[in-house]
């Protein structure tokens, strides 16, 4: 059974769901959770990761769009009734409540007045180091594994972001001001960077300590300053988006027949003579 959204989610900026309480490793898991179910149904469903990233490229959109349409790209299942492979309704309510919840905090962090990214108010996405957790592994776990499949440390975050970016490229289309085209474009570039494979020699465990014991390395620094960097990148383009503000359709101006012209309602007459007398 599949289950449609209403048309009348709420947009993020005029009826987000803000609340300062944090979202916790629960409400994390309940998501995951519901998107595995979702995969039973829809193989094409994502991991919370990449919708991480699109959440974030939401939020930071030009053009305000609304959870309906968000979802639509995200989640579609492309069938001809467009509709989302929920299991139920109750399924589908519980996924909203924790995308608007989610949304609301990352919303707020974005707006935060923030000097460094470790600030409790910073932006932190939801973001897997998949090689290091597979290094914790047995040796026999990790060798059937293939290596090809394991994606780089935020790697599945910058992912999602780009597919929004790349789902709504009127909205993403560069200004004409020279001073924001190149800060849009530059935060671009750092967030395109982290879709690419981490090549570098690791160095870094994202996992947190056990028994004190730091993880097996598997991010290099490069890839450590590069997520740095997108995490600022993202707070530059909400900022400049938001500075921009929506676009102005341009006035369609029909030119005027001249005096002499043909009258437009087809009498034969000048239009001097007949519809502008």
């Amino acid at each position: 059974m599949t289950t449609s959204i209403s048309p009348s989610s709420p947009t993020p900026d005029s009826a987000i769901a803000q609340t300062s309480e944090g979202f916790s490793s629960d409400e994390f898991d309940a998501l995951d959770h519901i998107l595995d179910d979702i995969r039973t149904r829809d193989d094409e469903a994502p991991q919370w990761e990449f919708c991480e990233g699109f959440m974030a490229a939401v939020l930071c959109s030009r053009r305000p769009i609304a959870t309906d349409e968000a979802w639509e790209v995200l989640l579609g299942s492309g069938d001809a009734d467009g509709d989302i492979a929920f299991k139920d309704a109750a399924q589908r309510q519980q996924f909203l409540d924790l995308w608007l919840k989610r949304q609301g905090e990352v919303h707020m962090q974005l707006d935060a007045d923030i000097t460094a990214l470790d600030d409790d108010a910073a932006y932190s996405p939801e973001v897997m180091d998949v090689r290091g957790a597979i290094a914790t592994l047995p040796a026999d776990e990790r060798a059937a594994i293939a290596e090809d499949d394991i994606p780089s440390f935020a790697q599945v975050w910058a992912l999602g972001f780009m597919f929004a970016v790349e789902n709504w490229p009127e909205d993403w289309d560069l200004p004409r001001d020279k001073e924001a085209r190149d800060i849009i474009d530059e935060a671009l570039t750092a967030i395109v960077a982290l879709t690419e494979d981490d090549t570098g020699v690791p160095v870094l465990s994202m996992l947190d300590d056990v028994d004190g014991q730091e993880g097996e390395p598997s991010v290099s620094q490069d890839r450590a300053n590069g997520f740095g960097e997108a995490l600022w990148a993202v707070y530059d383009l909400r900022k400049a988006w938001r500075a921009l503000g929506p676009k102005v359709a341009p006035v369609q101006v029909t030119a005027s027949p001249g005096r002499n012209d043909p009258c437009h309602c087809g009498s034969g007459k000048k239009y001097k003579k007949c519809h502008g007398a």
